[in-house]
């Protein structure tokens, strides 16, 4: 066997083996590794993209969450004002109530003072005349002396 033979026909198989790869089997190869490494780009890009909306989406709840606190404490000041000023009504309301009631025994005392006094003025006319009576030793008709127990009265 010549050896240049043998060396030029492997050379001659080893070049048609880099044609048929080079032509045959390297562009879908070359290609299946661009998609696979478009595929992984964009992975990669939506992952940003995702952990930056996550970012944002924690930003937009945090700014939320404090609008929402703000919100609750504006309404239990706003709840803590109308609790005070229902209290404050309740108390002025009960303040006139007790007033009122004041009022109401003064006039009833006055009232009860006044009709004490003319009972007073009644009985001690009664007994002025009772007294006159047994000083006079005879009896006075009421009646006839109206007008005279009345002075009595209003001078009592």
């Amino acid at each position: 066997m010549n050896i240049g033979l043998t060396l030029f026909a492997q050379a001659l198989a080893f070049a048609g083996l880099i044609w048929i790869v080079a032509t045959k089997i390297w562009p879908p190869l070359l290609n299946a590794i661009e998609e696979r490494q478009r595929k992984i780009a964009e992975g990669l890009a939506a992952a940003d993209n995702s952990q930056k909306a996550l970012a944002e989406a924690q930003q937009n709840a945090d700014v939320a969450m404090r609008e929402a606190r703000v919100k609750a404490n504006e309404v239990i000041d706003q709840a803590h004002q109308r609790a005070n000023q229902i209290i404050e009504q309740a108390r002025n309301e009960a303040l006139a109530e007790a007033a009122r009631a004041k009022d109401l025994a003064s006039a009833e005392i006055a009232a009860a003072s006044n009709r004490a006094r003319e009972d007073l003025r009644r009985q001690v006319s009664l007994l002025a005349v009772a007294g006159a009576e047994k000083l006079l030793r005879r009896e006075i008709d009421a009646n006839a002396h109206k007008v005279l127990l009345d002075e009595l009265a209003a001078e009592i």
